[in-house]
């Protein structure tokens, strides 16, 4: 890589905290930048173990759950394991060092190159599986890393970064490669990473994504979640209550594309919210709903005494202690709008389910779109029909950066063995959701890339060639 001139740092703590940082990273990258592709794969593969080692992944699990109070510990084994999985069969066959391809016929080489130093700022929801993704994708490429975790995170990190060390040791790689901010992980000393990395990849809190892009580093941040489903008068609604109930509590809905709202169409809404109540779903009444709402949006917000919750503590917050509702897997909500008066249209990371009733497809698609102008716009969106216009017409019309057909939202949009998404657990929103990407983080966003240039036989168009048709009907 070329020779960088660091600027000039202040003297204060988190300056110089970070800056030893990066200066072991930047002596341990520069010697791993020169690595075989073979080199670069098992250091992939070796991060990748050392979260799937199922004692490994037990412990992380555990801790997570422990300390950041969120979860659950055998979905969380299931998704540290999973994703994993997923990722490393996505690299398997990626070449991420020298030429990547070769455009003969117009005179392009492309030479995939590092970027550096990644700054890695990572929630405290996922905080053994989305480090570990980074770290794997940044290895891959020929980058080291430096993780920022959550507070509640923290001791999940340290542990998995032990894990990670011991693999690196046993191939001979760097132990600096892969580093992480020291507790306690406070905003001064993450907004200094940011600064001084090469590249900020961020997942999690809207306030550290904006801190990512203002940081004048380039900056990869993930939008915010809000995920809601169709379900239309064509489709198959246990397959559909099937599907929704298994992602929606899945880890207690810690994931950003568990569905929050399902809109259903009125000619199917008794049987589908029936489905739902088989696969564990509970409706709650008016007066219900009411005390809900109270325990759950304390001042409009989200109470984090409610977020990534079971059933029975929300109940127990909310003082609701109905059997039926004490016993379910997930709470039902009946609403009509979409805003800040309606909360429930709102992300609620927990297993509650907003259910509206609309007359048509035209209906279901404005009460999205309203429920996406509240919040959510540019992640996704999830139908269950088996008419090919309607899924047209959401991917033409709606703005999300995903459209997922007939499947479980949260086990689906960060990539599944039975649809071509990459496996990841950041999920680019693009410009309608604030961010500078709309696809899944990969590992090529981990990657610089070089052009060779070579001249080819003129490609020179004269302007009738380009100007005649537009000549032709409008005149010169």
């Amino acid at each position: 890589m070329a020779t960088r001139i660091e600027p000039v740092r202040n003297s204060g703590t988190a300056a110089n905290i970070v800056a030893a940082l990066v200066a072991k990273a930047r002596t341990a990258q520069k010697i791993f930048a020169r690595s075989t592709q073979e080199q670069l794969d098992e250091a992939a593969t070796a991060v990748g173990w050392a979260i799937m080692n199922p004692a490994h992944n037990q412990a992380l699990a555990e801790l997570a759950v422990k300390d950041t109070g969120l979860g659950v510990v055998s979905d969380k084994i299931a998704k540290n394991h999973r994703k994993t999985l997923g990722l490393l069969r996505d690299l398997k066959s990626a070449t991420s060092t020298g030429i990547i391809a070769d455009y003969p016929e117009r005179g392009i080489t492309e030479i995939a190159r590092p970027v550096g130093v990644v700054a890695a700022v990572v929630p405290s929801t996922n905080p053994a599986a989305t480090p570990a993704n980074n770290i794997i994708n940044a290895l891959k490429c020929g980058n080291a890393v430096i993780v920022a975790p959550s507070p509640k995170g923290h001791s999940t990190s340290t542990l998995l970064l032990q894990f990670v060390h011991a693999e690196l040791k046993r191939i001979g790689a760097p132990a600096d490669l892969v580093q992480q901010l020291s507790a306690p992980v406070t905003r001064e000393l993450t907004a200094e990473l940011m600064k001084q990395a090469d590249l900020v990849v961020v997942t999690g809190s809207q306030n550290n994504v904006r801190a990512g892009y203002s940081s004048g580093t380039p900056a990869l941040g993930v939008g915010t979640g809000n995920v809601a489903v169709i379900v239309d008068d064509s489709a198959d609604c246990a397959d559909a209550a099937r599907k929704i109930m298994a992602s929606k509590i899945f880890d207690n809905a810690t994931s950003c594309s568990s569905e929050n709202s399902a809109i259903i169409h009125d000619r199917v809404y008794d049987r589908m919210v029936a489905a739902l109540k088989k696969e564990g779903g509970m409706l709650l009444t008016a007066p219900e709903k009411e005390t809900l709402r109270k325990a759950m949006f304390p001042g409009g917000k989200l109470s984090p005494a409610i977020t990534a919750q079971p059933v029975r503590k929300i109940c127990s917050v909310a003082g609701l202690t109905r059997a039926e509702l004490v016993s379910a897997k997930c709470l039902l909500v009946e609403e009509t709008g979409a805003g800040r008066e309606f909360p429930f249209s709102g992300e609620k990371l927990s297993p509650v389910l907003a259910l509206y009733r609309v007359r048509d497809f035209d209906q279901a698609y404005d009460t999205l779109r309203a429920i996406y102008d509240h919040q959510g716009d540019g992640h996704s969106c999830g139908i269950y029909t088996e008419d090919e216009a309607h899924i047209r017409r959401l991917a033409h019309d709606m703005t999300v950066s995903r459209v997922i057909v007939k499947q479980a939202h949260a086990l689906a949009t960060g990539g599944s063995f039975d649809n071509g998404l990459p496996f990841s657990l950041s999920m680019g929103c693009g410009t309608w959701g604030g961010n500078s990407f709309s696809d899944n983080l990969n590992y090529k966003h981990f990657l610089n890339i070089t052009r060779i240039v070579r001249t080819i036989p003129e490609n020179k168009p004269s302007e009738e060639d380009l100007f005649g048709p537009f000549w032709k009907k409008f005149g010169k």
